[in-house]
């Protein structure tokens, strides 16, 4: 199940919302006379929500994520009951949640490599389990931010299985922290505000994903799928272009949807996407994209290595060969990190020392060329059909433009405007200016500001499912992360 499923949109949340609303009332009635209140109820029927979520495209893996809470919240009490071998089952406590993670997702990867070598090693058949790594990222900060005392240890099983298993984010991020939610786990009110906002922030999500992802991946198929065969060099930049937009959008609508369910249900989520496309840098870029995986592996990888202080080109390039390895077990992925993670290492000693007498033009388009070649290194896991690309990329086609890339271009010309326009930052220049214009007339402004929003909702909700009768291609592309 997907946010972006018809069935999610009117089956699963109207469901969800009854029983959550008949949850509070009995929270309210339990709760009566206690100053804190209780959610007992809310997060019981959260967290079955949860599980039913999960379970309805893979009702087998449900019970993996189950046994990885159950580890998990037994590791988090012997680190803080075991003072001298605390660290030891910090360790240990990584260890299997990296075997499991291991075992699922890169054991056929690591099979098929031996077997390239001339080693005969049997070829596991492994279905990787959806949003493993995610949950499997939030429980290792779990553990060591329990080790660091930088949160208190969970001593009711149930509120760790909400933490690691709430629906909003369970299967594409982002990668909360524990700390980030564990007093809104035990106490939260929604107000009308949170309540408005959430809904808002979702339907935006929703409208990034059908109305721009789903649209920019006909378009990539059509030139990195359908037409790799002949591809001009002005059809291998529409493609990846095409899909430069498409991963955006449909990420990052991905996390606006998770963000705002949550903000719905009194939970304050973390911001995952800054914009990254106007960035003056890569390593600016990767500050934008993907934040909460960039925290992780800044706090929990880079920084305990040394970061800046020891070995740092070291450092850097390991955090990068990590972060393509999350992305996928394949050589592609690890290209792809350490890539990037080589032009963020060159960057410390070069650009970043000078950006200040550097045109920000060329900075940024620097920057978007960059991450462009980037996304032809991710797209690809066939090594054939990477070179295929790369070599029309780079005009070594036989046809540098064509009619297919004018027609891809033209018929869909407001597509394109529409991608470009909200990667940059729309609704902040929209705010402002209202905020500007109508600073003295506080009442006209919120009345302005509360019908754009009333019709920015309905109208992506009316046009998303419009678009996604029928649609054939509505999957998220980091749900197989």
């Amino acid at each position: 199940m997907v946010f972006s499923d018809l069935f999610f949109l009117f089956v699963f949340i109207p469901s969800f919302i009854v029983c959550y609303i008949l949850a509070a009332l009995a929270d309210k009635c339990i709760g009566r006379g206690k100053p804190d209140g209780v959610n007992v109820v809310k997060n019981f029927v959260l967290v079955l929500f949860s599980l039913v979520f999960y379970a309805w495209g893979e009702p087998v893996y449900v019970f993996l994520m189950l046994a990885s809470v159950l580890l998990n919240y037994v590791f988090g009490l012997f680190i803080v009951r075991n003072g001298k071998s605390s660290k030891a089952a910090l360790a240990f406590g990584i260890a299997c949640n990296i075997a499991i993670l291991g075992t699922f997702k890169y054991a056929g990867f690591v099979a098929d490599n031996l077997c390239a070598i001339g080693l005969n090693v049997p070829t596991p058949s492994i279905a990787l389990p959806i949003g493993i790594s995610f949950y499997t990222f939030q429980a290792i900060s779990y553990l060591v931010d329990v080790y660091r005392r930088e949160s208190a240890v969970q001593r009711n099983f149930m509120n760790l299985l909400l933490y690691i298993s709430m629906f909003p984010q369970l299967i594409a991020g982002p990668i909360v922290r524990y700390g980030t939610v564990a007093a809104e786990i035990r106490k939260r009110h929604v107000s009308a505000e949170d309540f408005a906002e959430g809904a808002y922030r979702f339907l935006i999500g929703l409208g990034k994903k059908v109305i721009l992802a789903n649209q920019m991946s006909e378009i990539v198929d059509q030139f990195l799928v359908d037409g790799l065969g002949s591809l001009s060099m002005a059809g291998a930049w529409i493609g990846v272009l095409a899909f430069a937009f498409q991963i955006y959008f449909d990420f990052s609508g991905y996390s606006d949807m998770a963000i705002g369910m949550a903000r719905c249900l009194g939970f304050h989520f973390k911001e995952n996407f800054n914009h990254p496309y106007c960035c003056n840098s890569i390593t600016d870029f990767w500050r934008r994209w993907h934040i909460s995986l960039g925290s992780f592996f800044r706090d929990y990888v880079y920084i305990p290595m040394g970061g800046n202080r020891r070995h740092q080109a070291f450092n850097i390039l390991v955090v990068w060969f990590l972060t393509g390895m999350w992305h996928g077990a394949s050589w592609n992925f690890i290209i792809w990190g350490l890539y990037f993670g080589l032009i963020v290492m060159v960057e410390k000693y070069t650009i970043l020392r000078v950006k200040d007498r550097i045109p920000a033009f060329f900075l940024h388009l620097y920057s978007l060329i960059a991450v462009t070649v980037g996304w032809g290194f991710f797209y690809f896991e066939d090594f054939n059909a990477m070179t295929v690309f790369f070599n029309a990329f780079v005009g070594n086609a036989a046809v540098v433009y064509d009619f297919v890339a004018q027609s891809a271009l033209m018929d869909n010309f407001w597509l394109w405007v529409a991608a470009i326009v909200f990667c940059m930052p729309v609704r902040r220049y929209v705010a402002n200016a209202f905020e500007r214009r109508l600073s003295g007339h506080v009442a006209v402004k919120n009345g302005v500001f509360m019908i754009s929003r009333l019709a920015i909702s309905v109208a992506m909700l009316v046009l998303s499912v419009a678009l996604l009768v029928g649609a054939t291609n509505n999957a998220f592309i980091y749900t197989r992360f």
